[in-house]
């Protein structure tokens, strides 16, 4: 039980470094960088989300993985956030990614773009994936706590 819950552990807070780092650092600094126009700042996020969302699926099936084996899986809690999270990466991967990089892609990018639905979509999903990987890491280090 104890390595199970301290895979899940790592894999949740490497899950979220990766999320705070690239949806929250990467994406929006991207677009001030000198030279980097609308078209080749999208081409850039495209290519990173696409191995970030491949990384995340990954670290589902990793924490999937660990509460199947026993990490943390005395509660309820831990299954429920890791299907949300697997869930939430799901939904970015199969449906709404693919929608937002049809968007992109048409042709007819300019810096006065409004936000779209999408974007704000994704935004609150990943905003939710953060609370809840920090949930699932604190749920963990607490079993781990209390096996030592």
């Amino acid at each position: 039980m104890a390595v199970a819950t301290a895979v899940l552990v790592a894999a949740a807070f490497v899950w979220l470094g990766m999320v705070l780092a690239i949806s929250f650092i990467e994406a929006p600094l991207k677009f001030r960088a000198p030279g980097i126009t609308i078209e080749l700042g999208v081409g850039i996020g495209r290519l990173v989300f696409r191995a970030l969302n491949l990384v995340e699926c990954v670290l589902a099936a990793a924490v999937l993985l660990a509460l199947a084996l026993g990490g943390t899986a005395s509660s309820a809690a831990g299954w429920t956030l890791g299907i949300v999270l697997a869930v939430i990466i799901a939904l970015d991967v199969a449906w709404l990614r693919p929608r937002m990089d049809r968007r992109v892609t048409g042709g007819n990018l300019s810096g006065s773009m409004p936000r779209h639905l999408l974007h704000l979509t994704y935004v609150g999903l990943e905003l939710l994936k953060v609370a809840g990987l920090i949930w699932l890491g604190v749920l963990g280090l607490g079993v781990l706590r209390l096996a030592g």
